[in-house]
């Protein structure tokens, strides 16, 4: 919660499997501690993870070279996401997509509001580190330097379940003409409706509501069905 206080889940290698059950259509999966503990990505969980995952697999966490998303991507995952160094190293982007393509190259951008004026801002290290940068614009830059998506998650309503900020997601909707994925605040699909009906194409991403059920928080990993899918997607159109 708010990169704060954490619960455990179980064992993500059994969570994976319990995801394929359930068909589900892409996986996130972020160390959000490898960065701001100077750690490495873990290849051998990396690997693991790509053989057991039957849906698409982006991996994000502790992401600083090129050689290292080229390595991320040879064990199987189809998508590396950064952070911190597309901040600090604004040519990994591009070099990163030059070396494995443009649609395998994410972006995730931590934003939370700060200043007086209480401006929304990226952040890295866990939320801890302003960079100044407002999420509009380093959506545009990271654009332009070649991501083939970008996550916007929020950091104020990450593991709130009490909807998402869609007036965040409109200041970067509005700067982008890739794919967009949003994360933070999904506490039920009529969350999810709600912001496909307001952006029509857009990605729609959550930890606590597919992992979490009831008012206690019970941990009971679930998806929603094929046909309550298509009802969301309907929404939209």
């Amino acid at each position: 919660m708010q990169f704060n206080e954490g619960k455990y889940v179980g064992d993500p290698i059994n969570a994976v499997r319990i995801f394929n059950e359930k068909v589900v259509d892409e996986l996130i999966v972020l160390d959000i501690d490898a960065t701001a503990k100077n750690r490495e990505p873990n290849y051998e969980m990396i690997g693991n993870l790509a053989t057991e995952c039957r849906m698409p697999l982006c991996y994000g966490g502790g992401v600083q070279t090129a050689e290292q998303v080229e390595k991320i991507i040879g064990l199987g995952v189809e998508k590396v996401a950064m952070s911190s160094a597309a901040v600090f190293d604004p040519n990994l982007v591009a070099q990163s997509a030059q070396r494995v393509g443009n649609q395998s190259v994410v972006v995730v951008m931590d934003v939370k509001k700060s200043g007086l004026f209480r401006r929304h801002e990226v952040f890295t290290h866990n939320g801890t580190k302003g960079t100044g940068i407002g999420p509009g614009d380093f959506a545009a830059r990271v654009q332009d330097l070649g991501a083939g998506e970008v996550v916007l998650n929020s950091i104020e309503r990450d593991g709130k379940m009490n909807a998402y900020d869609l007036d965040l997601v409109a200041q970067v909707r509005d700067r982008l003409s890739i794919p967009m994925t949003v994360l933070g605040g999904a506490g039920s699909l009529d969350d999810i409706s709600e912001l496909i009906e307001r952006f029509g194409n857009i990605g729609a991403a959550a930890g606590s509501l597919f992992v979490f059920k009831g008012k206690y928080r019970a941990v009971l990993i679930n998806y929603p069905s094929q046909e309550e899918k298509l009802s969301l997607f309907r929404c939209g159109t």
